[in-house]
């Protein structure tokens, strides 16, 4: 899938860790250049892209606000001279409970970075990709996009969102030469799994026992997927919510 990057330029949103960061480090070893985009510091994304042999940018940007979206957007096409494909992966949990209980401040907050997020994201890469006659984008949803999960209402309202987002604007752009696809990880061994396991000491041994494979998944697992969604061996791909899960929604 080389020759499908090789200097081209590559957008990740949540790239300073987890699922992002191993993203931004395989398109680096494909030859692409990458934005690395978080609300958190890159450096230490730009310095696993650089040791894959790749080149990177960082840009601060808070996906919950529109104006730092396009401000992201302008940059990397300034910086790079295209916009090829884009990974809009950022995301946060939020506040768990049940419904009545959760506060609207909270729930905004949900919607507002997970699905709001990827809609700008979408609206200023796509401008960008018009313009150029071809480009990928891959959202990054959830099994929550796929099905529902107590106490995480918000969560999965937002993920479903984003599935929903995904297919109606794919089919929009479909005649354009834009594809766009979203992955729905699993349980994947990342930061946020980690703050989740702090608050929750048998949420570990839980969320294991839940995965049929019988193991959590891996960042770099979902980035393999990332990849292959926009190279050319998936240009018949578009629409499309993958689920990456070790086989969990299909008990």
């Amino acid at each position: 899938m080389e020759n499908s990057f090789k200097n081209k330029t590559v957008l990740i949103t949540g790239a300073s860790s987890g699922i992002g960061q191993a993203t931004a480090v395989a398109f680096a070893k494909l030859g692409a250049n990458i934005v690395v985009a978080d609300i958190n510091e890159g450096n230490e994304t730009l310095k696993l892209i650089e040791l894959a042999g790749g080149k990177g940018r960082f840009f601060e940007c808070d996906v919950s606000k529109e104006k730092e979206i396009a401000s992201l957007v302008h940059k990397a096409v300034k910086e790079y001279g295209s916009l090829d494909f884009a990974f809009n992966n950022a995301g946060i949990e939020g506040q768990s409970g049940l419904l009545q209980d959760i506060q609207t401040e909270d729930f905004e907050k949900i919607i507002h970075v997970n699905l709001l997020g990827v809609f700008w994201c979408m609206k200023y890469e796509l401008q960008e990709m018009l313009k150029q006659g071809h480009g990928a984008i891959v959202n990054c949803a959830s099994i929550a996009g796929l099905v529902g999960f107590s106490g995480m209402g918000a969560y999965v309202a937002s993920k479903h969102g984003v599935v929903g987002l995904t297919k109606a604007v794919a089919l929009e752009n479909a005649k354009h030469n834009i594809r766009i696809n979203a992955v729905c990880p699993g349980v994947i061994h990342t930061p946020m799994i980690d703050r989740y396991i702090a608050q929750h000491p048998e949420g570990e041994a839980q969320l294991t026992s839940g995965e049929p494979i019988g193991r959590m998944g891996k960042p770099e697992e979902i980035a393999a997927s990332v990849v292959w969604l926009c190279s050319d061996s998936s240009s018949f791909t578009t629409g499309q919510a993958i689920a990456i899960d070790g086989g969990w929604v299909a008990q």
